[in-house]
């Protein structure tokens, strides 16, 4: 079932009745214009007769094609500007369009930016309202440790060395392999230590490693959780305005890109009363509001769901989940903040969604790796497609134009740098 526009088991999705005098406007700082989840959100708001208006790099981007798109802010930005100037940069686009819009960020910057200067956006758009520290906590590897460890949420064990000798001290006691994240969200835009999840099989490739760090290793080393013994689990909800769900999904991750560290590239919707249970449970304790996308992993050796990401934002992948009443959580968040009802709705066990783009090279590093997924259904009920739609067809040939370069070249130095990191030898 698509969204909302592909037959489903009982014909059509439902489509909820939303506020079409309220427009939405997809925020995103940073180079990366081959984004699908940005694209799903315009469709997806689109599709109920919503305005949309998106923040893109250039007119040629896939957002900025879509049918379902007023309006391109073209607003080429690093993610590295000040906050002022952002901030100054979003009061222009509200002027041009002319009345409050809800804001979609669809990147930590762009989450934590609207979080600390609430006051001076407020007056034009609307958004859930969070403490202004917490989305900066949450994006951060060591505060979301930190709040993992003060409200009893399981999360892999960590270290987080200050100094080039507190990396030498941590490789003499650790048990290899280990894994090696930036920090903190926003240091992938300035100066990151590794280009994205490493795993390090032993002290003498983190000491060589930690030797390209510099003073202040803006690390995370973290415990490796061993593939043929996890199962990646995804949760996709909205919270209102007193951390309860109005909208919750669960799901299992099938393929990523880079393969088990990156992107998700394939996913099914299966249902997970327990794992929702324990997401609503730290959401309400935190306190937060709005949009969540959440990475766990399922550690078969002691039955625990483990807490890896937790992004305070739309996750790319968030078109996997629709209720039966037609509510995702983009939708559930434009109902709320218009005042209007979210249906309620069981979600669509059995759906799949496929990024296109990236799916077939995971589908062949996949293949080898011997990871396995109990809980996927033997086939699909219905899929959806990350890219391509029948009644929107520019955004995807745009990314087969854009994955023809440089966007191919990136996948496979990600993909490299990842295999260069497992071949590293103990010494």
């Amino acid at each position: 079932m698509g969204s909302g526009s592909t037959p489903g088991r009982s014909g059509r999705t439902p489509r909820p009745s939303a506020d079409r005098e309220v427009p939405a406007l997809i925020v995103k700082f940073g180079d990366y214009p081959l984004h699908h989840g940005g694209v799903g959100a315009i469709r997806s708001l689109g599709r109920l007769g919503i305005p949309m208006y998106a923040i893109t790099e250039d007119r040629w981007t896939p957002a900025a094609l879509s049918r379902h798109l007023r309006r391109p802010y073209v607003w080429p930005t690093s993610g590295t500007e000040e906050p002022a100037r952002l901030v100054e940069g979003l009061l222009r686009v509200g002027a041009r369009i002319g009345r409050p819009a809800v804001l979609v960020p669809t990147d930590e910057e762009a989450a934590v930016l609207i979080a600390e200067h609430q006051r001076e956006l407020a007056p034009a758009f609307l958004f859930p309202s969070v403490p202004a520290d917490l989305p900066r906590r949450l994006a951060s590897k060591q505060g979301l440790h930190e709040l993992c460890t003060e409200h009893g949420v399981a999360t892999p064990e960590a270290a987080f060395p200050n100094s080039y000798a507190e990396v030498v001290a941590f490789a003499e006691r650790a048990r290899f392999p280990v894994v090696a994240k930036n920090r903190e969200a926003f240091v992938r835009r300035h100066h990151p230590a590794v280009r994205g999840t490493t795993r390090i099989a032993g002290p003498g490739q983190l000491r060589a490693l930690a030797r390209e760090w510099g003073e202040s290793p803006g690390v995370i080393l973290q415990e490796y959780l061993p593939r043929e013994e996890a199962e990646d689990w995804i949760v996709h909800a909205y919270f209102d305005a007193h951390s309860e769900p109005r909208a919750m999904f669960t799901g299992v991750k099938v393929r990523s890109w880079p393969p088990h560290a990156g992107m998700t590239a394939c996913a099914y919707v299966v249902d997970n009363p327990e794992l929702a249970g324990l997401a609503s449970q730290f959401v309400k304790r935190i306190g937060f509001s709005g949009i969540v996308d959440l990475d766990l992993r399922y550690d078969r050796r002691d039955g625990q769901y483990k807490l890896l990401d937790f992004n305070p934002r739309m996750g790319a992948q968030f078109r996997l989940f629709e209720s039966e009443s037609g509510v995702d959580v983009v939708r559930a968040q434009h109902l709320d903040l218009t005042g209007r009802a979210v249906p309620e709705g069981e979600q669509r066990a059995g759906h799949r969604f496929v990024v296109e783009n990236i799916d077939l090279p995971a589908l062949l590093a996949y293949r080898r790796s011997g990871y396995t997924t109990p809980h996927v259904p033997r086939r699909a009920d219905s899929t959806e497609l990350a890219w391509f739609a029948a009644d929107d067809p520019k955004p995807a040939l745009a990314m087969l134009a854009r994955m023809v370069g440089p966007g191919t070249r990136h996948l496979y130095e990600m993909y490299g740098a990842r295999r260069a990191g497992r071949r590293g030898t103990a010494t």
